[in-house]
């Protein structure tokens, strides 16, 4: 991790990165205790993907009505945060039937509370490529369920963001899913991790290909030991994480760096006390700041 943190050959200034976490890493905390530790520990965004384990999100008390929503806004304005996105499990694969659906009326009632919450984005999967159709037929499938949702969420001032996941890891296939959408309510998140840890892309190749439509990201680290994945805390594992955060800071990127601790599906890895404590930190001390 030293040489990460010390390998940059440019100045960070008084550059500040805007922090962020997914609350998949604490997925037993109350919001009072989300929204806390955010504050003591210098995070400026909340991500949210399920509180209490609840992962449809209108179905969480905090925004069962609009008093519960204005007093969970209050709350959030009273600590300094902002709601950054909202994490649907909406897949876009789906050309047709109850499983599609279901994934289009989920990122729709998601699109839908992130305008009463002032939230900016709302995160979908692509996700599978079904071994019953082409794959070029899947990425038109994929493009075409995310212009029905751009052109909802337009009219409601958020966008949509497909993350880099599942079968879609490859940044060719982002890629001609973005080229056949194009449309300024349809965007991304780049997790750098679950590229890289499938296809070993480096991120400034991914990155090349893919910035005009990154508004987003998401941090994770992890060890390989065949096809054997272990997440570590930032820094600590075989990612070329630091490279890809450099090269966003270097391009001018605004956005936020949100920390995605996937303790809901990993139970055994480190507790949140410890793993969201330690995100902070470590980017501190790569900014330098």
């Amino acid at each position: 991790m030293t040489a990460a943190l010390t390998s940059s050959a440019f100045s960070f200034g008084k550059y500040k990165p805007v922090l962020a976490f997914s609350t998949i890493g604490c997925p037993d905390w109350n919001f009072k205790q989300i929204v806390d530790f955010a504050a003591i520990h210098g995070y400026s965004g909340l991500e949210l993907r399920g509180i209490k384990r609840q992962m449809d999100l209108t179905k969480c008390d905090e925004f069962s009505s609009q008093e519960k929503i204005n007093e969970t806004l209050s709350m959030m304005k009273e600590k300094g945060l902002k709601f950054i996105n909202l994490g649907a499990s909406a897949n876009m694969h789906f050309h047709e039937g109850p499983d599609k659906e279901k994934s289009m009326a989920e990122a729709k009632s998601f699109i839908d509370l992130a305008q009463k919450i002032n939230c900016p984005y709302v995160r979908v999967f692509p996700n599978k490529f079904p071994k019953d159709r082409t794959k070029d037929q899947t990425i038109s499938t994929v493009a075409e369920n995310l212009l029905t949702l751009g052109k909802y969420a337009k009219d409601r001032n958020v966008t949509v963001l497909l993350e880099t996941h599942g079968d879609f890891s490859g940044s060719d296939d982002i890629l001609k899913v973005m080229k056949a959408v194009s449309h300024p309510n349809i965007a991304l998140v780049w997790d750098i991790a679950n590229m890289w840890t499938i296809t070993k892309e480096s991120p400034s190749l991914v990155y090349q290909k893919l910035k005009k439509y990154i508004r987003h990201t998401h941090l994770k680290d992890a060890k390989l030991s065949g096809d054997k994945l272990a997440y570590t805390l930032l820094g600590q594992g075989d990612v070329p994480i630091f490279e890809a955060i450099d090269l966003l800071y270097k391009d001018g990127y605004k956005g936020y760096y949100s920390f995605e601790w996937e303790k809901l599906w990993h139970p055994e890895i480190a507790e949140p006390e410890i793993a969201l404590a330690d995100f902070p930190k470590v980017m501190k001390e790569h900014f330098k700041l």
